[in-house]
């Protein structure tokens, strides 16, 4: 193992990491390249952006669960209606 040491993020990489990550569309790709960009981007920001794309799938497989859940509630009752 090679004794490299990984330059240190400054406050003002993180700030602009955090404002580009911000924009809606872009943000997103961003999070892909920054992720998945290969050995140009610094470590801790690549663990940042998987990290981050890690809660974005969680967040929506949760979403997707109550919405089913209460869809389901939804639709049990439904029939119970005469129109």
């Amino acid at each position: 193992m090679e004794n490299s040491t990984i330059p240190v993020m400054s406050i003002k990489d993180w700030m602009i990491t955090i404002l580009i990550a911000a924009i809606p569309i872009v943000g997103f790709v961003m999070l892909f390249v920054w992720g998945f960009g290969g050995g140009a981007v610094n470590p801790n920001k690549q663990n940042w952006a998987k990290a981050t794309l890690l809660w974005f799938a969680i967040i929506i497989g949760l979403y997707i669960v109550v919405f089913m859940v209460f869809g389901a509630a939804f639709l049990s009752n439904y029939k119970d209606f005469d129109f």
